[in-house]
């Protein structure tokens, strides 16, 4: 129960680690219209989950968690300098913050922002599968967040978008479980693209 209760504190939008102030490139695609309602929304964020950079964080989390040094693999990752930013960022302040509230000696003192969940959870004994469910839904549920503000859907079409992430998300942690590095690989170039073009997007809302 101590478990379930800390990962939904962890990765409550709440949680001080500015994850609203970041689209991940969603901005992009909405200003461009690849993303214009609930549909498009989905299929953007299944590419993701399935084949792009929620599915590359969630195998470094899973490395992570079973005590693998991969924060500057996972910092190489990051195919644009706003992706890069935003992984330390998140990852520098949810270990400040989860340091003040539950101390671990071994807590590093920054982390890309999935190593730095898979290293918490590891260290505080949270069972990998469940840090993998819970991780994927905040990083869906965030982008969701970042639609409905800007497209804007709505958010009973919010909602409606997580509902029908469930499987892809249930499945997605469950793969990433028993994951090895040798799993690594994405190809989401359109989310990748749109990454890179937000540097130089204006007017803008979000950080990437």
């Amino acid at each position: 129960m101590n478990s379930l209760l800390r990962l939904l504190t962890w990765l409550s939008p709440a949680f001080p680690v500015g994850a609203f102030g970041y689209s991940h490139g969603l901005e992009t695609a909405i200003r461009t219209g690849r993303v214009t309602d609930r549909e498009t929304l989905v299929e953007w964020l299944i590419g993701l989950i399935d084949h792009g950079s929620g599915r590359t964080d969630a195998v470094l989390l899973a490395a992570a968690h079973r005590g693998e040094d991969v924060s500057d693999l996972a910092t190489a990752l990051s195919p644009s300098l706003e992706r890069q930013l935003e992984t330390l960022d998140q990852g520098e302040a949810f270990l400040i913050a989860v340091g003040r509230s539950w101390p671990h000696p071994d807590l590093p003192r920054t982390a890309p922002y999935p190593v730095a969940v898979g290293i918490t959870a590891g260290l505080h004994g949270v069972p990998l599968q469940d840090t993998l469910t819970a991780w994927l839904h905040a990083f869906a549920a965030n982008l969701v967040s970042v639609a409905v503000r800007a497209v804007p859907i709505g958010q009973s079409e919010g909602v409606a978008a997580i509902a029908v992430l469930e499987p892809t998300i249930l499945v997605a942690a469950a793969r990433a479980a028993a994951s090895t590095l040798d799993d690594l690989g994405a190809c989401a170039l359109a989310s990748d693209i749109a990454a890179m073009r937000h540097e130089t997007l204006q007017p803008r809302l979000f950080l990437s």
